[in-house]
């Protein structure tokens, strides 16, 4: 049996082709923003990957926040049920889920059958996303890649005491015209977005083990900064990205069953 997740976020499409609800066939991230190409490249890539047929698939699953946009697929998920369940299905000892996105941070908590019990969301503001991050690399003519390297390199992060994303901007723009290094402030970026983080995890209740989701778990600068500020350590699995997606296509593999 072949089940297919799409997770489409704000700025990035991702896909995973689940076989028997166990093996991961192939799996793809396509970065473009909703209502664009990037859904169908990602689904192209996917299926070009596995060797598969768009047919041979038993049932497709729509997740992220673009997924009433797509009508290719049997059911629409909310990416905080496909995030509980990829998570679960390869950190099944996770009882707390940090996941950011581009657009969002969310927190959720989890019990022993990898169930969503509680949440909370961060959708209003872009402080503590990863659109906060692509701004302030931007300001520092910084590939986003680039964060975590510049991060490891600090001596004396910056303090970035703006909550908003417009405010902070001018505050690192100040602080660079003031003579400070560049590894100090994107340490100082990546604290920032911890802090934020951390306010939502603290609402919920942190309990272990503690997992991260989404492109923004990539960045090992906020994962250490949102250890130290939790005071925990962080799980990070390499398919962090793809959970939203392995998590649509396990739902899809559970409705078939």
């Amino acid at each position: 049996m072949y089940t297919l997740g799409i997770d489409i976020g704000s700025t990035t499409s991702k896909a995973v082709i689940l076989k028997d609800g166990q093996e991961v066939m192939a799996s793809s991230i396509v970065v473009a923003t909703v209502g664009t190409d990037g859904v169908s490249r990602a689904i192209e890539e996917v299926l070009k990957e596995s060797g598969l047929a768009r047919e041979t698939l038993d049932c497709v699953v729509a997740t992220g926040y673009g997924r009433q946009t797509y009508e290719g697929a049997d059911y629409q998920v909310s990416e905080l049920s496909c995030h509980a369940l990829g998570v679960h299905h390869l950190c099944p000892e996770a009882r707390t889920v940090i996941d950011i996105g581009g657009q969002d941070a969310k927190v959720l908590s989890l019990n022993d059958q990898g169930r969503m019990v509680n949440f909370v969301m961060n959708d209003k503001c872009a402080a503590g996303t990863g659109r906060f991050l692509d701004v302030m690399a931007n300001i520092l003519k910084l590939d986003i890649s680039c964060l975590e390297v510049e991060a490891a390199k600090a001596e004396k992060p910056a303090g970035i005491s703006s909550t908003c994303t417009v405010f902070a901007e001018s505050e690192v723009i100040s602080q660079l015209a003031a003579g400070t290094g560049i590894p100090d402030l994107v340490a100082g970026i990546c604290q920032s977005v911890a802090t934020r983080v951390a306010s939502l995890a603290r609402r919920v209740g942190i309990k272990e083990q503690v997992a991260m989701s989404g492109g923004v778990a990539r960045n090992a600068g906020v994962r250490d900064a949102m250890e130290k500020e939790l005071g925990v350590t962080i799980r990070y699995h390499p398919m962090a990205q793809l959970m939203g997606a392995l998590g649509a296509a396990l739902y899809g593999f559970q409705k078939c069953r």
